[in-house]
């Protein structure tokens, strides 16, 4: 048996989320039976996150065992001619046996998308959310000033989530605009359950002047998910980045898992 690692790229729309279930079609399970076919045996895929539906991801990392004898750097090709057009392979590896694509991960990035225009786009729908009305970019900056640091984000989390614990740290939170789009970023060493999501919603109020800039201080202090605003729609969320240690790579069972390193299903 060997251990693979697939750098996989999915449009979420047409699907329940990343993780298999019962009530819709899941990434997972569409992934397990393309390698199920390919290596002609029964296949279980850990991923790094489980994004919820409609929540798009740039590189979700994905861990399976198999003992057939494709090359690991084979399987994008493979992989690909069994997948739809919305689910890609785009990179594979061999890492050891103790390697686990959501426990040792050493931080994430997620990237929101708003199209601040009049009327939406026919073209960008499935990946921008969309805003009709002005935003004031300014006030949404300064509510985001707050963010980076170690901080308990208990009010970030929407119910249903399991975390043990709700301190994370934020690395970096930015609002970049081109003109009329918008693209928030968001980096951290883990996430809770729609924590993006909150940000963005919340964000969202803030630049419409329903809130003020200092909603995500307060919350700080608080702990409510009350005190911010609604869960931004899932089509503009992106898993962007997913990082490990180096050692992750080359002698994985000497790190300490981290309980808490995937909470999400952002």
């Amino acid at each position: 048996m060997k251990r693979v690692l697939l750098t996989v790229e999915y449009d979420g729309t047409a699907y329940a989320g990343w993780q298999r279930q019962i009530t819709g079609l899941a990434v997972q399970q569409v992934l397990e039976e393309a390698l199920g076919q390919a290596c002609a045996h029964p296949v279980t895929v850990t991923g790094s996150s489980r994004t919820d539906a409609g929540v798009h991801a740039r590189m979700q990392m994905v861990h399976f065992d198999t003992s057939c004898t494709i090359p690991p750097e084979k399987f994008p090709f493979v992989l690909n001619n069994l997948l739809p057009p919305d689910i890609r392979v785009q990179a594979a590896r061999e890492v050891p046996a103790a390697f686990h694509a959501r426990f040792l991960t050493s931080g994430k990035t997620y990237t929101y998308r708003i199209l601040n225009t009049r009327h939406g786009s026919a073209l960008l729908r499935n990946t921008w959310a969309h805003i009709p009305v002005p935003l004031d970019i300014a006030a949404m900056r300064e509510a985001l000033s707050c963010l980076p640091g170690t901080h308990d984000f208990a009010a970030f989390q929407a119910s249903g989530g399991s975390a043990r614990t709700t301190v994370r740290t934020v690395d970096r939170a930015e609002l970049s605009d081109c003109g009329p789009r918008l693209v928030l970023t968001v980096s951290g060493n883990a996430f809770l359950y729609n924590m993006v999501r909150i940000i963005a919603g919340t964000l969202v109020e803030v630049g419409l002047h329903k809130r003020n800039p200092d909603a995500f201080a307060r919350a700080f202090v608080s702990l409510n998910r009350l005190d911010l605003g609604l869960t931004a729609p899932p089509c503009g969320l992106e898993l962007t980045e997913v990082r490990y240690p180096e050692k992750a790579f080359t002698d994985p069972a000497a790190l300490r898992w981290h309980e808490e390193a995937s909470p999400c299903s952002d």
